[in-house]
């Protein structure tokens, strides 16, 4: 199910130097961004004096990617955002906003892209850091529009986590984490879900040049070894 994906982006293991390379292009360009001058009158995520460094974190349930985060905060200093986290939140915290959010899910509706992309700018703008992980958006175009449309900005990284359908059931199944939705059946059909929604996504962002495959298979340790080189070109580009 992955293989169109992995056409359009080669693995980082096997690609390392031009991995380097197109890190380092988009450091430079990120790097004539946050030593401008903001502009008078300008407030939001965009002016505060660096422009936030934007991950996306992509891949389907039990690919890693939410282990891998914790790698990359360890290790590189960004904050990491979970989409679902922030909604969560926002219910428990009695909020009108939070309140239209469980009607929503309540009805059994998706909870429009607008309402996730102001929770997450709302993070960003309050955050003295400016290098970001949003783990698990955008799920769809729609959200990718929603999130380019509302910040004027596209993410300067997409890291895709390229895992096979039968680990990543495997993986969910061992978890144990108490989800009534971690049977078999549910699991494949959210699979589907995310494969007919996210993977749109992903082969925009590669088209775009900035995509990097990540093969999920392995130890945590191992697939952080791919994912490593991404974060560390623009470390030492920055120092």
């Amino acid at each position: 199910m992955w293989k169109r994906v992995a056409s359009l982006s080669p693995l980082i293991s096997s690609k390392r130097s031009s991995t380097l390379n197109q890190a380092a292009y988009t450091f430079k360009r990120f790097e004539s961004f946050t030593t401008e001058t903001p502009a008078q009158g300008k407030v939001g995520m965009f002016f505060k004096g660096k422009t936030p460094f934007i991950t996306f974190v992509l891949g389907g349930p039990g690919s890693g990617k939410g282990t891998q985060c914790e790698k990359i905060v360890e290790n590189f200093g960004f904050t990491h955002l979970s989409a679902g986290d922030l909604l969560r939140r926002e219910i428990t915290s009695n909020t009108e906003d939070g309140a239209k959010i469980l009607d929503t899910i309540k009805e059994g509706k998706i909870v429009h892209s607008e309402v996730t992309v102001k929770l997450i700018r709302k993070e960003i703008d309050s955050s003295d850091n400016y290098k970001f992980l949003i783990d698990g958006f955008p799920r769809s175009e729609e959200n990718r529009i929603e999130f380019e449309r509302i910040t004027e900005a596209e993410p300067d990284i997409v890291l895709f986590f390229d895992c096979p359908e039968e680990e990543m059931v495997k993986r969910v199944l061992n978890r144990n984490q108490g989800r009534v939705d971690d049977n078999i059946d549910t699991i494949r059909k959210r699979l589907k879900t995310f494969e007919s929604l996210n993977l749109p996504v992903v082969n925009y962002y590669s088209k775009r040049g900035k995509l990097y495959t990540i093969n999920a298979v392995g130890t945590a340790d191992e697939i952080f070894e791919q994912v490593r080189p991404v974060f560390a070109a623009h470390e030492e580009l920055s120092t």
